[in-house]
């Protein structure tokens, strides 16, 4: 019986030490950022979503409608959306903005990225985990939760002084 619970401490030990690993590489790494003008494509594994990713593709998420004023003023709302959500906006540009999520756990990041398109009236997304495989559906869940606070702030009245 002490064998089987020294083993079983041994292996937990090990799987913790793996995963404080993994959080320590992925504070390491940075967004993929654009490619051709585009988010970069979802890799294999489920841990991703993406609005650019084909309709019907496991990855796939609804692009955000742009506010009437254009996509950069919707890139200005997602600015102060993202910090209010727990994430960290490091690169700010005309049409394209690049955060990171931390869990609270181990301190996995993740990269959220959207990207204006003026010709479309949309804002793309793209989240995904740096490193590992499943995200146990985090990813998604975020964007859903950025898309109801965007959607809530483009609702809301507008306030006069």
């Amino acid at each position: 019986m002490t064998t089987i619970v020294s083993v079983l401490v041994l292996l937990l030990a090990g799987v913790i030490v793996l995963f404080a690993i993994l959080g320590l590489v992925s504070r390491k790494g940075e967004p993929p950022g654009l490619v051709d003008g585009h988010l970069a494509p979802c890799p294999d594994s489920p841990n991703c979503v993406s609005s650019e990713a084909p309709p019907g593709a496991r990855h796939h998420v609804e692009p955000l409608a742009a506010m009437d004023d254009g996509a950069t003023a919707s890139l200005a709302v997602l600015d102060d959306v993202i910090p209010a959500m727990g994430g960290r906006v490091g690169v700010r540009e005309d049409d394209y903005l690049a955060a990171e999520f931390s869990s609270a756990l181990f301190g996995f990041v993740d990269d959220l990225e959207v990207r204006g398109d003026e010709a479309r009236g949309v804002i793309h997304l793209r989240s995904a985990s740096r490193v590992g495989y499943s995200d146990g559906g985090v990813n998604r869940a975020r964007v859903a939760a950025l898309r109801a606070r965007y959607e809530g702030r483009m609702k809301a009245p507008e306030r006069r002084p």
